[in-house]
């Protein structure tokens, strides 16, 4: 795989809306000034991409001005890492204008860069995991570093801080605190805290045992069930198969499968349903291992953690629950094909190589 290097200060970081386009409505404009001076704080430069602040209809109707976006971030050399506004429902409709752009994969290949975000960027992820670039799936801009309390949360930021440093392996570890979700993110909620609660579980094996490596792969269970069966758009599954997005049956063998459930918060039946879509595949039985994100308010939490019983209840492949990434707040990252070890009678995750390549400065002091 591809890695990009670390960022410093004085990089530029490129903020992109490649799928809903909410960045540039007035009524988010305090969120653009609160990230864009969260991430000044920390010595970057942020750079708008072009598109990204225009409306939600024009988005919509235009994915290759979303998709250009991406590419020209990545084309512009001065550029070190590109962070997502946030999710969407349809940033898959990106992948025809890239990936058959030699231009843009020329530049992945040759100009790799810190990509994150998470939700409906599973898609923009699978996409350059394909084209060979370890990504992120991590914060996204507008409800991580556009954070309404006063500071980032103090989790979210340990995490986001890593990409400043390029660690020869780090654990991704429970978080003490949990929050809720914000009824509202208007004007009025900036500087007042969430709702947090004292992390009560910590990780919980759900099936399995033992310790497993293998390479981090997935994403939000709602984007990854689209683009298998079309269940929102007939045309994904379509264009995945094209290009030939997923792995195939000896990629999946080495792959450890990290899945999370949407701000829609899926019923378990639902989550039943697309969990079976996997194991119908013979995904859930090739994988290394499984990893799963805390439920958003833990709405659920009890009901899903029955669902994995069951639909692994046949299985020896090992579950570990109630892990802090995706939609539930707060998250860390998880770096793409990434070496990974879980210990799941210990329940201990370690990302055990480093996540960047070294500069050449760093090279010639190792």
């Amino acid at each position: 795989m591809i890695k990009p290097e670390p960022l410093k200060k004085g990089d530029k970081i490129a903020i992109v809306s490649l799928s809903r386009g909410i960045l540039g409505k007035s009524s988010c404009k305090h969120e653009l000034d609160i990230g864009i001076k969260r991430l000044q704080e920390f010595g970057l430069e942020p750079v708008i991409m072009p598109n990204s602040l225009k409306d939600l209809k024009y988005l919509e109707e235009h994915p290759e001005e979303r998709a250009s976006d991406l590419k020209q971030a990545f084309m512009d050399t001065s550029i070190k890492g590109i962070i997502t506004a946030i999710g969407g429902n349809d940033t898959y409709k990106l992948i025809p204008y890239l990936i058959e752009d030699e231009e843009f994969k020329e530049a992945v290949k040759n100009h790799p860069k810190i990509f994150t975000g998470f939700s409906d960027t599973t898609n923009n992820h699978l996409m350059l995991n394909r084209l060979g670039l370890s990504t992120f799936y991590g914060p996204c801009f507008l409800v991580d570093i556009a954070e309404l309390d006063s500071e980032m949360l103090p989790y979210t930021q340990e995490y986001f801080e890593k990409f400043f440093k390029n660690e020869e392996s780090f654990e991704i570890s429970s978080s003490p605190i949990w929050y809720n979700d914000r009824e509202s993110y208007g004007i009025s909620e900036v500087g007042k805290p969430r709702i947090a609660h004292n992390e009560t579980h910590g990780y919980e094996t759900l099936n399995g045992n033992g310790i497993i490596t293998g390479k981090l792969y997935g994403g939000c269970i709602e984007s990854l069930y689209d683009a298998m069966t079309g269940a929102t758009y007939s045309d994904e599954p379509l264009i995945y198969e094209k290009y030939q997005i997923f792995p195939s049956n000896e990629e999946w063998q080495e792959k450890i499968l990290f899945l999370e459930t949407s701000e829609e918060r899926p019923t378990p039946d639902m989550l039943e349903t697309m969990l079976l879509e996997f194991k119908n595949r013979g995904i859930l039985s090739l994988v290394k291992g499984v990893i799963v994100g805390k439920p958003i308010d833990e709405l659920y939490y009890e009901e899903y953690k029955n669902v994995y019983k069951s639909v692994f209840a046949d299985l020896t492949t090992p579950v570990l629950y109630n892990v802090n990434f995706g939609h539930s707040v707060p998250r860390c990252i998880l770096p793409y094909n990434a070496e990974t070890t879980i210990d799941y009678d210990n329940k201990k995750i370690l990302i055990n190589e480093p996540i960047f390549n070294y500069s050449m400065q760093e090279k010639r002091h190792r």
